[in-house]
Parts: C-alpha cells; structure tokens; sequence
C-alpha cells in the first residue's frame, strides 16, 4: 500500500483541533491516522520561537526555496563564465 498524502490544510486542521482540545486519541480513531502521525503535524505546526510568528513548516518549506535559489544562482554563474570565454 502506498503512503498516503494529506494535505497542509488538512493537517492543521486536525492540529487545531487537538489545539481547541480534542484528545489525539479520538483524532486518530476519527480519521483513521495514526496517533505518532498526529503528534508529528502538531510539532511540524507548533511556533518555532516566541518573537517569530512561523512554525517549523514554514521554516522548512523557507529553506527549501533558499536551496533552490543557490541552485539557480550557481547556474547562472556557471552560465556566465562559459558566455564570458566566447
């Protein structure tokens, strides 16, 4: 069986409602998901530090987009050196 995705939304939604007071237990029992799954989103979606308003996906997904920029970046300073000889 293949690992099934679910989407950001999805995932805090049900974050939110352990947030608001829902027991893990019932979630995973709920929508059939297992409780460390659950208990991985609410620390993937929990605050990184007090003074920043993001949580640890947003991070993650920030330092995603800053390696691919350096890709790019390495790219076109290859592309340059090889336009600059001609």
């Amino acid at each position: 069986m293949g690992k099934k995705r679910y989407s950001p939304d999805f995932k805090l939604k049900l974050v939110n409602q352990y947030r608001l007071g829902t027991a893990v237990s019932k979630l995973a029992s709920e929508y059939g998901i297992s409780e460390v799954t659950i208990y991985k989103w609410i620390k993937l979606y929990a605050p990184v530090d007090s003074d920043v308003d993001m949580t640890k996906a947003e991070v993650l997904a920030i330092q995603k987009e800053n390696e691919r920029l350096k890709q790019e970046v390495d790219i076109l300073k290859k592309a340059i050196t090889i336009f600059a000889t001609k």
